[in-house]
């Protein structure tokens, strides 16, 4: 296995396991699927993962997360899901603690997930967010994406 390959498995996998523990038991590394990519993790119904890890993730540019952002994208549509996410290795931050690394999706993305009734504008910026992959998970549950939230943590209607 070439380095490169040997990182992105141990982001993935480091991903997994918190993603595992924080709503997402079915989550798991997905198998490569050429040309039309469908995202590095499955199991997660409705949401596609992209996970960048290594020193790459750790010193990515701006202009590296927008293509990034793009390729994303393009694994949600080829999975047919309905949410992207980017989850990018943070510098001293390592595997173990992967929920804290940074989670990215959009501005629309958010918006939608906090209020599905809310109309958005063709003419609306749609800009990258970034927050921590547990409070990303937590905002997914909440919309309705992987295992229910306990009760104490839901927000009422």
């Amino acid at each position: 296995m070439s380095r490169s390959k040997a990182i992105g498995t141990s982001a993935e996998t480091a991903v997994v396991r918190a993603l595992r523990t924080h709503g997402y038991p079915h989550a798991e590394r997905r198998a490569l699927a050429g040309v039309h990519d469908l995202g590095d993790i499955t199991g997660t119904p409705g949401v596609c993962w992209e996970v960048k890890g290594g020193d790459a993730a750790r010193t990515a540019s701006d202009n590296q997360i927008a293509d990034w952002m793009a390729e994303t994208e393009k694994e949600r549509a080829n999975a047919s899901a309905d949410i992207g996410v980017l989850v990018i290795q943070r510098k001293g931050v390592g595997a173990a603690n992967a929920h804290r690394w940074w989670a990215y999706t959009t501005s629309a993305v958010l918006a939608q997930l906090m209020e599905p009734s809310v109309a958005l504008y063709d003419e609306a910026p749609i800009v990258p967010v970034r927050m921590l992959l547990a409070d990303l998970t937590q905002v997914l549950r909440w919309a309705g994406y992987g295992e229910p939230l306990p009760e104490q943590l839901e927000v009422p209607a």
